[in-house]
């Protein structure tokens, strides 16, 4: 422990607080939407399809809008962009806490998914900026703060929830709203663009259409979709498994385990496996090496399904729970420092906007065939389908991505369009 405060403590004081910042907003989130479609069902009694209208109308307000929120970042800077999503969640956490009414709660959830994709590419793009030739190791510490706060939030809702689903509320606007304050008083005003300290800001419009153009970062957005698509199965796939093969009794118990295994290891795991990774590989292979460990971590839990052992697919859950956490914490700091590099340094919080719309769209879509492929195993008696298909595509995309050699090093691309679209423009 102390030698991870000291890492931390190594980065310049802005990336600290960032990392904290994230910390706290995780906290302040998973505290709180664990628990809302509960309470949407029984205390304010909603019909199924309000629920989930009200939480795709979230998901949406945020996955949807990631590239305005990271083109505005380029435009206006990072910190105002960090300190309105702050203020803007904070706002929708209280009025999420009185609404009763479903317009108003659809108005509560949309503010909370704007107000994510108002900060997330700004803070991205911040600690890129400031981690200078450090930005693996810092996007690795900075994964370590947000697996921790995805841990510590439900545990904290939990405890809260004895009272009232008010008061979560209530807690989370009050953190929020001491972010806004500290980010608005103690982080340091950052240039709007990585390596543009001097020059004016261009318009929004232009850092889009770079975006826009750049197909090397396109494909790499859509290939890199498949490895977010397999992390998020510990939310779809794998509990769903465990409640088949659990009793109602216990499948709280080990779906909490499963999310406990997947967080601890992924914190665990994260500083030495990504100083083994900068030693022994490419930033490609770091990649594509984490999205074949996110596909094989299926392939136990195929097995375990064929042969029907209850037992065994509990356990198997868990452990592609904890491969699935290795496979995260392999990839992120990659992932996030190859998106600067495939912007060639310009443009990077819109660049982390598409990116984040693009495979958040993605998985939405591709989340739904998931869910398909467990409704034909059950159709067809094949109980292995979700595992053979998703360790085959895990392995398909690992492929894909290890012959991306342009992943190992600068892309110019985004540099030359830049000053073309800008006279055009």
């Amino acid at each position: 422990m102390k030698t991870l405060w000291q890492e931390a403590s190594s980065f310049p004081r802005a990336v600290r607080l960032l990392f904290i910042n994230q910390f706290s907003i995780n906290a302040g989130f998973y505290m709180l939407m664990p628990y809302l479609a509960d309470y949407l069902a029984h205390d304010v009694h909603l019909a199924a399809w309000a629920i989930g209208l009200v939480l795709g109308i979230r998901n949406l307000g945020q996955q949807g809008m990631f590239f305005l929120g990271g083109a505005l970042a380029d435009r206006f800077g990072y910190k105002p962009l960090i300190v309105s999503g702050l203020l803007l969640r904070t706002v929708a956490f209280v009025l999420l806490a009185v609404a009763n009414t479903l317009p108003i709660l659809l108005l509560a959830c949309a503010l909370i998914g704007f107000a994510g994709a108002l900060f997330n590419p700004a803070v991205r793009a911040y600690v890129a900026q400031e981690s200078g030739d450090r930005r693996v190791s810092a996007f690795a510490m900075f994964n370590m703060f947000y697996q921790a706060g995805l841990l510590a939030g439900p545990l904290i809702g939990l405890a809260l929830l004895a009272a009232n689903f008010q008061l979560i509320c209530a807690v989370s606007a009050g953190l929020f709203a001491l972010l806004s304050i500290v980010q608005a008083f103690v982080l340091p005003t950052a240039p709007r663009q990585v390596g543009n300290t001097e020059t004016p800001p261009e318009p929004m419009r232009t850092g889009l259409a770079v975006a826009a153009r750049n197909r090397r970062f396109l494909t790499f957005s859509l290939a890199m979709s498949v490895t977010t698509l397999l992390i998020f199965q510990t939310y779809l796939v794998l509990p769903l498994q465990l409640r088949s093969a659990t009793t109602e009794a216990s499948a709280g118990v080990w779906t909490a385990a499963l999310f406990g295994v997947s967080g601890l290891v992924a914190i665990c795991a994260q500083s030495p496996l990504t100083a083994w990774a900068r030693r022994q590989l490419t930033s490609r292979q770091a990649l594509a090496g984490g999205l074949t460990i996110a596909g094989l971590a299926f392939a136990p839990l195929a097995l375990a399904s064929a042969v029907g052992n209850s037992a065994a697919i509990a356990v198997t859950v868990l452990v592609a729970g904890a491969a699935l956490g290795v496979a995260s914490a392999l990839t992120y700091p990659f992932e996030m420092d190859t998106i600067v590099t495939l912007a060639a340094d310009r443009f990077v919080a819109t660049h982390y906007g598409v990116y984040s719309t693009i495979t958040g769209l993605l998985v939405s879509a591709l989340n739904l065939a998931a869910g398909a492929t467990m409704d034909l195993a059950t159709t067809w008696h094949a109980p292995m389908l979700p595992g053979v298909v998703l360790t085959g595509l895990g392995i398909a995309g690992g492929m894909a991505l290890h012959r991306m050699r342009h992943l190992d090093g600068p892309d110019d691309a985004a540099a030359r369009l830049a000053p073309a679209l800008t006279k055009t423009g």
